[in-house]
């Protein structure tokens, strides 16, 4: 486990002002918007995480004392137990609704919420991929007091009644008796000190509601669905607290010519009859620009082709789907009297017979059905 001091590039003596003004050097430095080294977003959370640690009193003096924040020395998970597997300050806290030891105050530094906010992408985006430009509301350090909560130029005081440790005793009748328990203190709610005269520009929050503009880089093969995590892009948190996460929701819009289907497109191509009879050369028009379609000599409604590598790029992994084009024959409606004409020629050269607009007899499917009969 990497040590969150090392980390941080401070000592172990280091005052809660240090630990605050090397995380923000850090983290400036090594945000994912800022550093496209390949390490930067995993050492940018490694430094995140070291200062929710070292920034909390309480997780503080546990990691201190034990060498890991969750208060086991060992590292396998066993705390302040008996022989039978439950903690005595578990009992303690049930009886007496406090804990068995003071944690000293709470810090007014925490982690931002995560955010979630949709994008719709297009789909010949989603095949190649783009930089979206975003526009979001959300969370953001106060400027003013740098996220101290106070009006720059003052600081918070002392808690006069709990004199800063966060907690006042206060007595209570149990089975045992009278018992004294710790409970947070109710002048300063639990964190030591008070704030007398709080920043103007976020009243004491450390944080104010802004507009800010962020470019994503949106990877080729993404679907509707498909989720993108930007480390410390989130809320930013109380009192100069580390940001949250921010989590990009992708939507890809419905295209007028082509349908998804997985990492494969399908398209419809309408050909005349007659060039479907008789073959010809088309071109279609495809995300990669215009490619050529032979339509062989005698194509049927429904064929399929096939054009490789002009799908959907795979989002995990190499290569792309594949284009596969339906053939549509269109059939002439309303003939003129002359197209008319020339379709009943090329039905009796053919063998089919039409009385009153009805096919009564054919040398293909007829004539087969036909003889196959008679031989019954």
């Amino acid at each position: 486990m990497t040590n969150h001091y090392d980390a941080l590039g401070v000592s172990r003596n280091a005052t809660p002002e240090e630990i605050k003004k090397s995380y923000r050097k850090l983290a400036r430095k090594l945000h994912p918007d800022v550093n496209d080294a390949p390490d930067a977003a995993d050492r940018f959370k490694a430094v995140t995480h070291a200062y929710e640690v070292l920034s909390d009193p309480q997780k503080r003096q546990v990691y201190d004392t034990t060498g890991n924040e969750n208060g086991n020395s060992n590292g396998n998970g066993a705390g302040n137990y008996d022989g039978q597997g439950f903690a005595f300050q578990d009992i303690f806290e049930t009886f007496f609704g406090g804990s068995g030891q003071s944690h000293g105050p709470a810090s007014r530094t925490r982690r931002g919420q995560d955010a979630l906010i949709t994008v719709r992408v297009e789909l010949a985006e989603a095949v190649f991929g783009v930089n979206k430009k975003l526009e979001i509301d959300t969370a953001v350090t106060c400027t003013s007091c740098d996220g101290d909560c106070c009006r720059p130029g003052t600081h918070p005081i002392t808690c006069d009644v709990c004199h800063g440790s966060g907690q006042i005793q206060r007595p209570m009748r149990s089975i045992l008796g009278n018992v004294m328990t710790l409970a947070a203190c109710n002048s300063c709610q639990g964190f030591g000190t008070r704030i007398e005269d709080p920043c103007n520009e976020c009243l004491g929050e450390g944080r104010v509601r802004s507009r800010r503009t962020l470019t994503i880089k949106v990877p080729a093969g993404v679907g509707t669905g498909t989720r993108i995590q930007l480390a410390g892009q989130g809320e930013a948190g109380p009192a100069g607290g580390p940001a949250g996460d921010l989590y990009v929701e992708m939507k890809v819009s419905n295209d007028p010519n082509f349908l998804r289907d997985g990492d494969d497109l399908h398209a419809t191509l309408s050909v005349p009859m007659t060039a479907a009879a008789l073959g010809t050369e088309l071109t279609l028009e495809t995300f990669d620009g215009e490619q050529p379609i032979s339509i062989k000599p005698g194509t049927q409604a429904g064929e399929v082709m096939t054009l490789r590598n002009l799908g959907v790029t795979h989002l995990r992994g190499y290569g792309r789907g594949n284009l596969l084009v339906h053939v549509h024959v269109e059939t002439p409606t309303k003939p003129d009297a002359a197209q008319e004409e020339l379709l009943k020629q090329l039905a009796a050269l053919r063998g089919e017979t039409f009385t009153e607009g009805k096919l009564v007899s054919s040398g293909g499917m007829f004539a087969k059905l036909r003889d196959k009969l008679g031989n019954l």
